[in-house]
């Protein structure tokens, strides 16, 4: 199946890749074999995304963490709604195996999710697959707000404005009575470094919207807290990088500015 997608869209097969890499790898860290059987169905030179293996493990272990938060929020409260935003060809709710009491609902644009329907099977249970840009209003009205709500933006927050995340992450809270918002952000730093990641540069995607005080985000919804907000840099699983990745990391976690140039995100409210 032949793909051609630009802009922030195609960073989506960058990070499919990644999660293919490392499933092949010797020591999986997250194990995304769906990842392999898709990228074997698609016709597309992955190498113009410049993920190798050292920065396929990174991704692998961004996803996994999420994972890892996700379960724990649904393991917390036994019914609950899961947003999971921007979901692109990530096959999250499958690696998740969410049960009875959970609502799954996937949003991507209409070409992202035209393309997933082609290539991904959906999960057994309540799962919903929406086609319609996350910063729009009318999607998330047509979700019942009757359970603790999770939202799970990967690769996302960073190709938005100030404006477009202030109203997304209003809008979440203003819904849902209770839940948890998790996802990953750069540092101003980050997004004035942005030509330095090859995904973002051969995709010709522009990011936006750096986070540097946590702070910021709890002043947008009263009740809004910040409970995690760990660097990239020191991520649970560092040390099972290949050394080639691991290295650096080191190096970037002792340089003040530089090892905030992103985090991994978790606010509850």
């Amino acid at each position: 199946m032949r793909v051609d997608l630009t802009g922030a869209p195609a960073t989506m097969l960058a990070t499919l890749y990644a999660r293919a890499l490392d499933a092949r790898a010797a020591r999986p860290l997250l194990g995304d074999t769906a990842a392999v059987e898709v990228v074997g169905r698609i016709e597309y030179d992955f190498r113009r995304t410049g993920i190798d293996e050292r920065t396929a493990a990174g991704v692998a272990l961004r996803a996994r963490l999420l994972d890892d938060w996700t379960a724990e929020f649904l393991a917390r409260t036994g019914e609950a709604t899961v947003l999971h935003l921007a979901c692109g060809l990530d096959t999250r709710a499958q690696r998740t195996a969410f049960g009875p009491g959970v609502r799954w609902v996937d949003v991507d644009l209409p070409e992202v999710v035209a393309l997933r329907e082609r290539l991904l099977a959906p999960p057994p249970g309540d799962y919903r697959l929406v086609a319609a840009s996350v910063t729009e209003e009318a999607w998330s009205a047509e979700v019942p707000a009757d359970r603790p709500v999770v939202a799970v933006f990967e690769g996302l927050s960073m190709y938005l404005t100030e404006d477009e995340a202030r109203g997304l992450v209003r809008r979440v809270t203003g819904r849902f009575g209770s839940g948890e918002l998790l996802f990953d952000v750069y540092g101003s730093l980050g997004i004035r470094l942005q030509k330095l990641v090859p995904a973002v540069r051969r995709a010709g995607a522009t990011l936006h919207w750096g986070l540097d005080d946590p702070a910021v985000v709890e002043s947008w919804h009263p009740g809004l807290r910040c409970v995690d907000a760990l660097r990239s840099v020191e991520m649970p699983g560092v040390d099972r990088l290949p050394p080639g990745a691991r290295l650096p990391l080191r190096v970037m976690a002792r340089l003040p500015g530089i090892r905030d140039v992103g985090r991994m995100m978790r606010y509850r409210f």
